[in-house]
């Protein structure tokens, strides 16, 4: 196959077909959500830096999740806003290739960071007495560079199949960004051996961990039914219910599209999970997490009051 026909300079996003003035107020709508989405994460990591009472474990994770959700979404939203506007909707060959690569990388690491969440609060409520030392600074910084490098090192490994693949056309994703799926059928040779890849990857980085997931919570849920104390269970439960309603979203709507058969109008269906993903997702954490979090709220308020007193 000739040079010509294996390296293409540029991709056309197709995003969604609508009419002009859906597509404004889509702009406006999902604008709305990304300033959301820095403005709550970013309040949780200012809290995070500023308030020593929140340099613990679980809130050093949360800081590193809502790394994370900012990035992920500043990946692939900004460009998908510049396209609601634009009617030359392209994007460059390695412009491209990155946004695919930094989407893979962030996925797999909000998965990996969601894991060591779940359990850490298994150690906080099942060995109280030994979290400090089992959750120790040294550990939990060598979980987190690990879920950084692991999720970076397989992204990497799809990008590298990727790019192994020529492509000779036609050059319209039909996605708002380069999803690695929508990209892949743009390929003109098997790319078989990619989706046996992505598909390994997901059973790897989405059902394992999800299954540790699982079991750390139904130990913690039996841990919290044995507390003695009304008070101790309610406030348990809250934190723990509210990590739950984060991993099943996440988890659940990543297995759908991954692993589940395929719908009758699969781009559709990617398409609206991809916009769970870079736009309700990361705008939901930071409050089902933090913002409605005793600890949190007690954070911003000394926060304010230092402010207020200065």
């Amino acid at each position: 196959m000739s040079e010509n026909q294996t390296w293409v300079t540029e991709f056309i996003l197709l995003g969604f077909s609508l009419n002009p003035k859906i597509q404004m107020f889509l702009f406006e709508l999902f604008s709305l959500f990304y300033t959301f989405t820095l403005l709550g994460n970013g309040v949780i990591l200012g809290l995070i830096w500023l308030d020593s009472r929140l340099h613990t474990p679980m809130y050093f994770f949360l800081s590193h999740l809502a790394i994370v959700d900012v990035s992920y979404a500043s990946n692939n939203v900004p460009k998908m806003l510049a396209n609601l506007l634009n009617k030359k909707k392209t994007i460059s060959f390695i412009p491209c290739i990155m946004q695919t690569f930094l989407y893979m990388a962030f996925a797999h690491t909000e998965c990996l960071i969601l894991v060591i969440m779940s359990y850490d609060r298994y150690v906080a409520i099942c060995h109280p007495l030994r979290y400090s030392v089992i959750m120790s600074w040294r550990v939990c910084i060598v979980q987190a560079v690990t879920s950084w490098a692991c999720g970076s090192l397989l992204a990497m490994v799809h990008v590298v199949l990727l790019l192994r693949l020529p492509f000779c056309g036609p050059h319209e994703i039909n996605h708002f960004f380069c999803e690695i799926l929508s990209v892949l059928k743009l390929a003109c040779a098997d790319a078989r051996l990619n989706q046996v890849v992505i598909f390994a990857a997901s059973v790897f980085i989405l059902v394992g961990p999800l299954c540790l997931v699982l079991v750390s919570y139904t130990r913690i849920l039996f841990a919290i039914l044995r507390i003695q104390s009304g008070e101790g269970r309610r406030k348990a439960f809250s934190t723990c219910s509210s990590h739950l309603c984060v991993v099943g979203l996440f988890f659940g709507s990543a297995i759908v599209m991954y692993m589940a058969p395929k719908s009758r109008h699969p781009e559709k269906q990617q398409k609206i999970l991809s916009l769970f993903y870079s736009l309700f997702n990361p705008m939901l954490n930071p409050l089902i997490y933090s913002l409605r979090n005793a600890e949190v709220k007690g954070a911003l308020r000394r926060v304010l009051w230092k402010e207020r007193s200065m």
